[in-house]
């Protein structure tokens, strides 16, 4: 089982790039970053972290492409991804780019964690309508995907359409870097994984051992090997015996959570992580 960190990125925190380089320094295999275009105002969608109030950092996120890209420049093999990416609220197109760039400029280290997002306001600030931001994702996905892999690709679905398209350049990882999509355990999620995705990122650690019996299912069902299934929760706090528990059960990388903050306060605790290495 890898370990990754994972660290909300903002302009108040320290810097992605040197997050990076530090947590490769230390051995670490991943560094994964959040994504919000913005936040509304409006609290009409409660907190997903069921606190009365949104925090500080949600308002304040970099974004995480530019994050990583500058994460890329100055590290040499740590795994650099999204966790989780907002699909729906890109244009799939310049999207496609912004990832094939990040992978080619990488020599092949993204990994694009997505989601279907939770905050309606921000959906609908983009033109996406909540009741239906998976089939939205869907579509994107298998978008991008189409652009990734062929050299003049087309798209005709009900919400992405493109005629006959040119677009370079292609990602290094083929057929596509890792796709893995967060979300509580259930049928829809585990089909859309099977279909379009390559992992799972799970909320939680409760019933996974159970869940991954039918992820893997769902994998067969579609005439793909269970076996090269990536399972990744993300923002643990660890200790040991969570993490062994983590790995008994078939996680396949483990993502520990960083403090939204500065400098002098994410080394120690990323000292503290590596001692779990």
């Amino acid at each position: 089982m890898r370990i990754g960190v994972t660290i909300f990125a903002t302009d108040r925190a320290m810097a992605p790039a040197d997050v990076a380089r530090e947590a490769e320094a230390r051995g670490f295999a991943s560094l994964y970053v959040p994504e919000h275009t913005h936040i509304p105002t409006s609290r009409r969608t409660p907190p997903p972290t069921g606190d009365a109030v949104l925090a500080e950092e949600y308002k304040r996120t970099l974004d995480p492409w530019v994050a990583l890209g500058a994460a890329a420049a100055v590290t040499n093999a740590i795994r650099l991804g999204t966790g989780i990416a907002l699909v729906a609220q890109h244009d799939p197109i310049a999207l496609a780019k912004q990832i094939a760039t990040l992978d080619w400029i990488s020599g092949g280290r993204a990994v694009v964690g997505i989601g279907y997002g939770w905050n309606e306001d921000e959906m609908e600030h983009h033109g996406v309508d909540p009741r239906r931001r998976r089939a939205h994702v869907r579509e994107a996905m298998l978008a991008m995907e189409a652009l990734w892999a062929d050299d003049v690709a087309s798209f005709e679905g009900e919400i992405v359409r493109f005629a006959p398209s040119w677009q370079w350049p292609k990602p290094v990882q083929r057929p596509r870097p890792p796709v893995l999509i967060g979300g509580a355990a259930g049928p829809k999620l585990f089909e859309h994984i099977a279909e379009y995705g390559d992992g799972w990122i799970p909320i939680g650690g409760a019933g996974v051992r159970e869940a991954l019996v039918d992820l893997r299912a769902a994998y067969e069902r579609r005439g793909r090997d269970p076996s090269a299934l990536h399972v990744v929760p993300m923002g643990i706090l660890p200790s040991r015996e969570k993490l062994d528990y983590y790995a008994s059960v078939g996680v396949t990388e483990a993502v520990l959570r960083l403090p939204s903050a500065p400098r002098d306060e994410v080394l120690p605790v990323l000292d503290e992580f590596a001692k779990l290495l």
